[in-house]
């Protein structure tokens, strides 16, 4: 089975656990297998793999996520990246051009394309190989799969089916609608249309070269930013006269706010927190290393991490989105490729930072212009290359490198580091990258 995940998202929603780089989608705040934190792109990733341990996934994203994907999924998917953002049905081209001139795979096999951060359970990912193989018995061009409504919900577009079967034609599809709507459309059978979907890798080449002229994977990319906005939905779905919808009964979640991601949290609190008993109905996220203590807290979500607080009662949560819009600010945590980073402190000529590097990784090999930097290693080794000379390091050490001098450092365990940066122009800008000498007798892994 062929897989396109659609990872999109702009981290405003669950912020301010989530922000430009971190989408909702890599906050590891789910329950896992072994009891520990995942991620729903973790999770999602798993479920697949259970469901069909011969999958082959595509992740469709944009150029921030991508550090992110390989620090939670390593080199265990493939990742095809949009220059910039432009909707779903460019995004879904590019990334089935991607598919037959990058990965080889025929036209002829069966693509099966889904959001990467919904909350299911392994039916929903059985339903997903179903849904393959009706694609690929070559009935219709297209197979959706519609989620039975458990409540008449204003949030999402709706299916209306042909008949009440299992799998059945489509008669129409319906825009969000107001809630006397949705009822009527329950009524009707109605489905939830939670953008599911699979048909021939052929099938969606012949509709993006229908809309979008290009020769191929590189030169689609090469002018990507010339593409229409539009979603695949509008594009292609609701034209489509060959068209079926898979039935699917079994939990299906959005987890978009922060009322409905602590619905899926194992308990009340993550991180350091204290809940007095007179606390109802109240969930608190604490990614600080300082304490949050409630009292008295009813229908709440508290969530706190370097990026800012909020306190908020969890209907009022939904609302989140436009006042996160208005604020700006340096980013204080990100995942990467190689590790992560936490900023502690900015002053007008300074910054702190602590950058953990994951074992067999480094940073690139760089200089800065305007800035001074100091090194302090606080726990692993590994070896620092400072101007084309090594030297290993360990906890204690310190290694001060002068604005132009040529640094990187490979972590041979987990390897942790406060990094004072000390100018008056600090900015991620300033940084020219170098190839490695060729002696050093390092490799650089991504």
């Amino acid at each position: 089975m062929h897989i396109i995940l659609l990872s999109g998202g702009s981290g405003k929603r669950l912020w301010p656990l989530s922000n430009d780089v971190r989408s909702k989608q890599f906050l590891k705040m789910l329950p896992g297998t072994e009891g520990q934190q995942e991620s729903m792109i973790m999770r999602v990733y798993r479920q697949i793999m259970t469901a069909d341990s011969g999958a082959s996934i595509t992740v469709a994203t944009g150029k921030k996520q991508v550090s992110s994907i390989r620090n939670q999924l390593s080199d265990k998917v493939n990742i095809c990246v949009e220059p910039e953002r432009r909707d779903t049905f460019p995004a879904i081209c590019l990334a089935a051009s991607h598919l037959r001139d990058v990965q080889g795979v025929p036209e002829e096999e069966a693509v099966v394309i889904c959001p990467v951060d919904p909350y299911v359970e392994l039916p929903y990912f059985r339903a997903l190989c179903e849904l393959a193989e009706l694609a690929g018995d070559g009935k219709s061009n297209l197979v959706l799969m519609g989620m039975e409504p458990t409540y008449p919900s204003e949030k999402y577009g709706y299916i209306i089916p042909t008949d009440r079967q299992r799998i059945s034609g489509v008669s129409t599809f319906r825009e969000k609608p107001d809630l006397e709507t949705a009822k009527e459309y329950l009524r009707r059978g109605a489905l939830w249309n939670g953008g599911v979907f699979a048909c021939k890798l052929k099938f969606l080449l012949e509709k993006a070269h229908e809309q979008i002229s290009f020769v191929d994977y590189k030169d689609l990319y090469e002018h990507y930013g010339e593409q229409k906005k539009i979603s695949f939905d509008y594009a292609v779905v609701e034209q489509e006269k060959s068209i079926r919808v898979l039935r699917y009964a079994g939990t299906w979640k959005d987890l978009g706010t922060w009322n409905t991601f602590t619905e899926a949290m194992e308990g009340n609190t993550l991180g350091r927190v204290t809940l007095n008993e007179t606390c109802e109905n109240t969930h608190v996220v604490n990614e600080l290393n300082v304490p949050i203590l409630c009292m008295g807290c009813k229908n709440m979500v508290i969530a706190a991490s370097s990026d800012g607080i909020l306190v908020s009662n969890k209907e009022q949560s939904s609302y989140i989105k436009p006042f996160v819009e208005k604020m700006t600010g340096q980013v204080m945590y990100a995942e990467k490729s190689w590790g992560s980073f936490t900023v502690l402190d900015v002053q007008e000529n300074s910054m702190t930072i602590k950058v953990v590097l994951l074992p067999g990784h480094s940073l690139y090999y760089h200089s800065h212009e305007h800035r001074d930097e100091i090194w302090t290693v606080i726990s692993g080794r590994g070896t620092a290359l400072i101007d084309g000379e090594k030297r290993t390091v360990a906890p204690g050490d310190v290694i001060s490198m002068p604005a132009g001098c040529k640094h990187t450092v490979f972590a041979d365990t987990e390897l942790e580091i406060i990094e004072v940066q000390l100018g008056r122009e600090i900015s991620v800008e300033d940084k020219q990258k170098y190839e490695l000498p060729g002696d050093c007798g390092l490799i650089r892994e991504n």
